[in-house]
């Protein structure tokens, strides 16, 4: 888990089981009460520890609420499966798994709410769950280009579009999938999604 003092703030060296306790107690915060009735008294409470801890951690409720579910992000892997295909189809399973649990549907969709007029809340989702997530797009591409599955790509510039626009193709549509529209993201529906992103939709350019 990567630390999210913020800069320049000095005092006594933070507690790494502390930081594991609290988000750990937020998540099951999150599970039994939900964002709405989630307090950072309570999540103190359960986390053995005095309230004045979390205040020296985190600004507030959304900031917490972040980083309790970006570590949930943080469990996935792309095991190689022998094939871009099937490689796909695994990482996503994994991902709408994840979005399915109480404590990601409830703490997620409240912070993305909250972030529509919170700039500052915006970024912090973004650097902790899409900026770390994006990892997951760089090793699948990579693999599949020592594979021959797909072309090198040497322009920098470039390859990093190219990583943006996949992370937000797949990530746009497991999330809409799952907690939007409310449907399961099973297996079929993985598998023809899979074919969609890497078949295209049959057209040709103009």
């Amino acid at each position: 888990m990567q630390s999210r003092t913020p800069a320049g703030r000095t005092g006594r060296p933070r507690s790494a089981a502390a930081d594991t306790a609290i988000l750990a107690a937020t998540r099951q915060a999150l599970v039994e009460l939900g964002w709405s009735k989630l307090t950072l008294g309570d999540v103190a409470t359960r986390a053995g520890v005095a309230k004045t801890t979390l205040y020296r951690r985190w600004a507030g409720k959304n900031e917490l609420v972040v980083d309790a579910v970006a570590e949930l992000f943080d469990e996935l892997e792309l095991p190689d499966r022998g094939s871009l295909a099937a490689d796909i189809e695994g990482v996503v399973l994994q991902f709408a798994a994840i979005l399915a649990r109480p404590e990601c549907k409830s703490g997620l969709m409240a912070v993305v709410a909250e972030s529509t007029r919170d700039d500052a809340l915006r970024e912090r989702v973004r650097a902790s769950v899409v900026e770390r997530q994006k990892r997951l797009v760089l090793e699948g591409r990579a693999r599949a280009q020592t594979r021959g599955e797909l072309p090198p790509e040497p322009d920098p510039q470039e390859a990093a579009r190219t990583i943006d626009l996949i992370f937000d193709v797949v990530a746009g549509a497991v999330v809409h999938r799952t907690l939007v529209s409310g449907q399961p993201a099973d297996e079929e529906w993985v598998r023809r999604f899979t074919e969609v992103l890497l078949g295209g939709l049959g057209g040709t350019q103009p």
